[in-house]
């Protein structure tokens, strides 16, 4: 609290409130106390991850030019290794430039507390996205209480938790989450660093298990990836039965994601229901929905033909064509979860598939300097109705007995010959059907073929197969489209591994996987187009 106290000082002293401060941190003590600092001083604070050596820097430059920021809080460290790209970054050099790691503790009695309106902008959550230019959503003091209340109300938090986390600290679901969700509950969290993690997975869980830690979580791929790189013999060493609640965020959740993790370290001691899936995203601060943290995750069993036109019909789970969805809990306090034709504007039947759209004090004021944009995805109206205006997510689900369900992202969505298909199923068949292909690699998108929509496919080739025939590779993809899709695909493209686009957290980038196949800037091993 002194350090935060000491940053909050210097930036009053330089008479900055309410102007935009980026942030450059590694996880740690220092990003914590000057991201708090900016809050006690009324300076909007912009978290954004530090550059790596020797990489550009145009995702840092598209921030401060979208936020217009002119001062950067950072520690010693990055401050010199970005000195030295200052003359190919004049638009950084003219920033003032802040090392917090310089100031001292003492300043701290400098620091004047004021009172802070709850909906001035606390920090402006820039969004990952799959463009290059990204969006700043603008979430004031009151949506980011709100939200921690919510968040400690679904995952029944006290003071005991102790949570493990590697999460990336510039991005909410590790901000908000992981460091603010604790803080927030009087509760500890222990921090790791992202490369860390995804260097040698198995020390997250080894963290877990020294610490003691009841919660953790992370997106799907985390969990893949610990099932894959993770040998019987490590596991062995581990024990798990401190893991209360393993949170998992991605969109959708997969249940074979957690059999197969729950089966690979029953060993250690991991119980299956320990899952927590739960829903969110920045738009609305981070939480949205999340389960019964002491009960088994909740699924249901689908018809995938009748998913495939917008509609629910439970069918039992040996049937032909079953598909198993994971719910992603309910909702909590006083928001409200509406699901809207995106077309219509109206409210859609029990059993039909729609745009979640969501009301509530968490769902943030919109993004920094977008107003026609804020219009359109936080003042949505639903038709016959009244005023209230709704988030629209661009995800689409449905609530079956106040659960809701994840089905997929509607810009996302594959329209085939009048079909819908979700592209994660897609890339699900796909990274799964022969040993030669990377796990959480795999991107499906569809592209306008003679006026008719084509299914593409890239996907990641795991680095101990990069030499080999990769035709039989072709062939177990087409074929494992065919049998679980009733598809044909137009294209495959096999990269080299870990250099599909993602998103901070692991996400498939889809939009600019199609942009790169279509302007041929994949490094790539393998390749099939239908007729060639």
């Amino acid at each position: 609290d002194l350090g935060a106290r000491s940053v909050a000082a210097r930036l009053q002293a330089m008479g900055v409130e309410g102007e935009r401060a980026l942030l450059l941190y590694p996880p740690g003590l220092e990003y914590i106390r000057a991201f708090f600092g900016c809050l006690y001083a009324g300076v909007i604070a912009v978290p954004a991850y530090p550059p790596r050596l020797n990489r550009p820097t145009p995702r840092i430059q598209a921030i401060v030019a979208d936020a217009e920021s002119k001062i950067v809080l950072t520690t010693g460290e990055i401050l010199s290794s970005m000195e030295k790209r200052f003359e190919h970054t004049p638009d950084l050099e003219s920033m003032e430039w802040v090392n917090t790691e310089q100031l001292v503790e003492p300043l701290a009695d400098d620091w004047r507390e004021q009172k802070i309106d709850p909906d001035h902008i606390a920090f402006l959550q820039y969004t990952s996205g799959s463009t290059s230019t990204p969006k700043g959503v603008m979430l004031s003091h009151a949506n980011l209480v709100h939200n921690l209340e919510q968040s400690r109300h679904g995952f029944q938090a006290t003071s005991d938790y102790v949570c493990v986390s590697w999460l990336p600290s510039y991005h909410d679901m590790g901000l908000i989450g992981a460091l603010m969700g604790t803080i927030y509950s009087d509760a500890q969290t222990i921090l790791l660093s992202p490369l860390a993690f995804l260097q040698r997975p198995l020390r997250w869980l080894r963290a877990i298990a020294h610490y003691r830690a009841n919660v953790s979580g992370a997106p799907n791929f985390a969990y893949d990836l610990c099932v894959e790189k993770i040998r019987h013999d490590q596991r062995e060493t581990l024990d798990l039965s401190c893991w209360e609640i393993a949170f998992n965020g991605a969109e959708p959740v997969r249940v074979e994601t957690m059999q197969r993790f729950a089966k690979a370290f029953a060993p250690s001691g991991f119980r299956y229901n320990a899952f927590y899936p739960c829903y969110g995203l920045a738009e609305a601060t981070l939480y949205v929905t999340g389960g019964d943290p002491a009960a088994e995750p909740v699924t249901l069993t689908v018809s995938r033909s009748q998913l495939e036109q917008d509609r629910i019909e439970p069918i039992l789970a040996d049937q032909e064509g079953a598909q198993i969805l994971v719910g992603c809990g309910s909702n909590k306090l006083d928001q409200e979860i509406a699901i809207v034709d995106p077309e219509t504007f109206t409210r859609c039947d029990p059993q039909q598939v729609g745009e979640i759209w969501i009301s509530g004090d968490s769902v943030a004021q919109g993004y920094w300097k977008r107003p026609e944009e804020n219009q359109k995805m936080f003042g949505a109206r639903i038709a016959g109705e009244s005023d209230k205006t709704y988030l629209r997510t661009g995800d689409l689900g449905f609530l079956d007995q106040d659960e809701l369900y994840i089905t997929g992202r509607l810009k996302d969505l594959i329209i085939i010959r009048g079909s819908n298909h979700y592209p994660q199923d897609i890339e699900l068949t796909v990274e799964r059907c022969h040993e030669a292909l990377q796990s959480a690699g795999a991107g499906a998108f569809s592209i306008d073929v003679d006026t008719e929509e084509r299914l593409v496919v890239v996907q990641e080739v795991d680095r101990r197969h990069r030499r080999d025939d990769l035709n039989p590779v072709i062939q177990a993809i087409r074929k494992a489209i065919a049998e679980n899709h009733d598809l044909q695909v137009y294209a495959i493209v096999l990269i080299m591994p870990y250099t599909i686009p993602k998103t901070s957290s692991g996400k498939i980038k889809r939009h600019a996987c199609k942009e790169k196949y279509l302007n041929g800037s994949f490094n790539v091993l393998a390749e099939w187009t239908v007729n060639r």
